[in-house]
């Protein structure tokens, strides 16, 4: 276990949870912790730098109204992490505090945790104009699906909260507590692999923003229980 892991023993903070068991132990490290909700700060990540973390180009802590923050250029900037949270989570939500700023690449991969090309998950956006549109996607046991639909675009350069809730039976995707998308899927699970932060896990499609949080619960989040902006 890291040095820098902080463990809040709370469940108050997280409300309703569909039903199922809420996690008993809140963990801020890059390491996992069983049964627990994962927080990473990224700031709070480069300035401790933990052995398991590997910073590609320069991402920078800035001053936002959340706080420290970590801005991505768009062209270099990245984070990897020798960790897969996933491993013992038949469902999930994945949600993040982020700025996607003008200007970038098209096609943006944010997180993504598993395999490069095998069992994985994303969160992406495609940026068109001084627009995006969010993509969650998800591959296990050769089922693939994406969830992204062009029409429900957002103003680049302006701070969103981003959620995806996988459960063993569907995909639902939210942008500011926000619905919008919904697929069922069969979700067995993504077992191996690694983390990347503002790029994909092979180095393309970076990211051009600023990311304060990626918060990471197992089973699903009711969207009352989401991070706040």
């Amino acid at each position: 276990m890291n040095i820098n892991t902080t463990f809040l023993v709370t469940v108050a903070l997280l409300g309703l949870h569909f039903g199922q068991p809420l996690p008993d132990v809140y963990c801020r490290t890059t390491r996992h912790c069983a049964n627990s909700v994962i927080s990473w700060e990224l700031a709070d990540m480069i300035r401790t730098k933990p052995n398991d973390l590997r910073i590609v180009g320069l991402p920078g802590i800035v001053e936002t109204p959340f706080g420290q923050s970590v801005y991505f250029d768009g062209v270099d900037d990245a984070l990897f992490l020798e960790d897969m949270p996933l491993d013992s989570m038949e469902s999930f939500t994945i949600e993040m505090i982020f700025y996607p700023d003008t200007a970038g690449p098209f096609e943006q991969r944010v997180v993504h945790i598993g395999e490069v090309f095998e069992d994985r998950m994303l969160l992406e956006i495609r940026a068109v104009d001084d627009q995006w549109y969010f993509d969650g996607f998800v591959s296990s046991a050769g089922n693939n699906k994406a969830l992204i639909d062009e029409n429900l675009t957002h103003p680049l350069g302006q701070w969103y909260h981003v959620a995806f809730v996988v459960s063993d039976s569907s995909l639902d995707t939210y942008v500011n507590g926000s619905h919008e998308l919904h697929e069922p899927f069969t979700f067995k699970g993504i077992q191996t692999g690694k983390c990347a932060i503002g790029v994909r896990l092979n180095e393309v499609s970076w990211f051009k923003g600023i990311i304060h949080e990626i918060r990471i619960t197992p089973g699903q989040l009711d969207p009352s229980a989401f991070i706040k902006l």
